[in-house]
């Protein structure tokens, strides 16, 4: 297929000619598959490499971007279509070893180059802002997607990111004798029978990016793992922001202003949260070994969430993971995604089965607020707290469900999630989550709505 490309843009033609011989017609074996593959890639972005950077291109070299990038990204998928399983099994070596999306995607670029970028390429990427980036992030979410697919490749992936961190396996041992671990802005503290999960991120309104996602992961293993913790309970820090001075935030949703400066990662925020400690707090550890038709096999506990000012976008999908929520009478729930131009993680999954399919609708496309003391909102939240009286609320709910012991608990969530939210449900979402997010993550949108909605190019870091 000819790749046409506008001759003023100057790009040698007999590269490009070079470039439209290459593209594979794929049907061989996974290494003679990958070679070609891998031919095409760097031809391609060989040329790419010959045009100006991002900032600096004309409209037209631009366009000639998009086109090679659109003609690579459609070998990439005509590749992983054909290969994608058999490449995780080479790269989990007959999926035997549990590797983490955050490795797998640098594996895969190893083990087929051009397939996804490289940790060089990513970390140049890194230095730039949103806007200026050439996207390589997009092709890590294809991968993912092709990978989740699967569903044995795909189950294995979610198996494991449902395994304690090898951190929290590490650190468990000193927070079993101390009964606290501070991990940066994230605090975790046993009290009895309760894990408390600190989430602190006070210049930004407790908002969570790059930096909080790992500490939180660490932190719900840590009380996962701990015996004698028989339910978690996750809060918010107190913040410095002079409208909320000396009064806890839950969480703010996802960190805007790092958004727009290039500073959130799709994989280890937008994938590793979803699949790491938001879907552990709803399902618990995975085991050390994976039998693929086993059912719901996890060790979990229950959570309680205390929202305190409010609950915007992950702050709000995260409720969606709890098995009680108290809420301050005057707090609020919502979830701006669309004003963001992103996708709110699993919520287009779950807050359907709360509030309804129309309301759920109204929320994530047109932006509709829940407040905790309204109908809808108490859709949401158990319980509706005086503000002010967030301490003793929590104590008498911790109370009730430890009183008797919280012995059913877990095989009561197994029985409900099953009906409602199976894995293979869940990753079939996610499949479709990495692809849609990653084209979200580069969108020209998402910078206007930035600028728009959040003014940001005038907030620095």
């Amino acid at each position: 297929m000819a790749i046409a490309i506008r001759e003023d843009v100057g790009l040698p033609r007999d590269e490009l000619e070079r470039l439209s011989h290459l593209q594979p017609a794929f049907g061989q074996s996974l290494g003679a598959d990958a070679t070609a593959a891998s031919r095409f890639f760097a031809a391609g972005q060989a040329l790419i490499d010959r045009l100006p950077p991002r900032p600096r291109r004309s409209e037209a070299e631009q366009s000639a971007a998009d086109t090679l990038k659109t003609h690579l990204r459609d070998a990439r998928i005509a590749f992983l279509r054909r290969h994608a399983a058999a490449l995780y099994a080479q790269l989990t070596e007959d999926r035997s070893r549990f590797v983490r999306v955050e490795e797998l995607v640098f594996r895969a670029a190893e083990a087929v180059p051009g397939l996804v970028p490289t940790r060089d390429q990513i970390r140049a990427e890194r230095t730039l802002q949103q806007k200026d980036k050439e996207g390589h992030e997009v092709d890590q979410g294809l991968f993912l997607c092709q990978v989740l697919s699967h569903p044995l490749s795909g189950d294995h992936l979610v198996h494991g990111m449902l395994r304690p961190r090898a951190e929290s396996l590490d650190m468990l041992p000193d927070f079993q004798r101390d009964g606290r671990i501070e991990l940066g802005t994230t605090t975790v503290e046993r009290q009895g029978p309760v894990g408390y999960l600190y989430h602190g991120n006070p210049r930004y309104l407790n908002a969570e990016d790059d930096s909080t996602t790992s500490t939180l992961e660490i932190g719900t293993d840590l009380i996962l793992l701990d015996p004698s913790i028989e339910v978690g309970v996750m809060r918010g820090k107190v913040v410095e922001h002079p409208r909320y001075a000396g009064r806890r935030v839950f969480n703010a949703g996802i960190n805007l202003t790092h958004l727009y400066h290039g500073q959130i990662s799709l994989v280890d925020f937008f994938v590793v949260r979803d699949m790491g400690f938001l879907h552990k707090m709803y399902r618990g550890l995975s085991g050390p070994e994976f039998w693929p038709h086993e059912i719901e096999t996890t060790d979990e506990k229950p959570w309680i969430a205390a929202v305190e000012a409010f609950a915007i976008g992950g702050g709000c999908q995260l409720l969606l993971a709890m098995d009680h929520v108290l809420a301050e009478r005057s707090s609020f729930f919502n979830l701006p995604a669309r004003k963001e131009g992103i996708i709110p993680g699993v919520s287009n999954m779950r807050l359907w089965r709360f509030v309804g399919d129309r309301a759920a609708r109204q929320a994530i496309l047109f932006e509709r607020q829940f407040a905790a003391d309204s109908p809808a909102g108490q859709l949401i939240c158990d319980t509706v707290v005086p503000d002010g009286q967030m301490d003793d609320a929590l104590l008498r709910t911790i109370e009730a469900l430890t009183s008797s012991g919280v012995v059913s608990a877990a095989g009561n969530r197994k029985a409900m999630r099953i009906g409602q939210e199976s894995l293979d449900v869940f990753r079939q979402y996610m499949a479709v989550y990495c692809r849609e997010q990653a084209f979200c993550h580069y969108s020209p949108q998402l910078i206007r709505n930035l600028e728009q909605n959040w003014n940001a190019a005038a907030r620095p870091l």
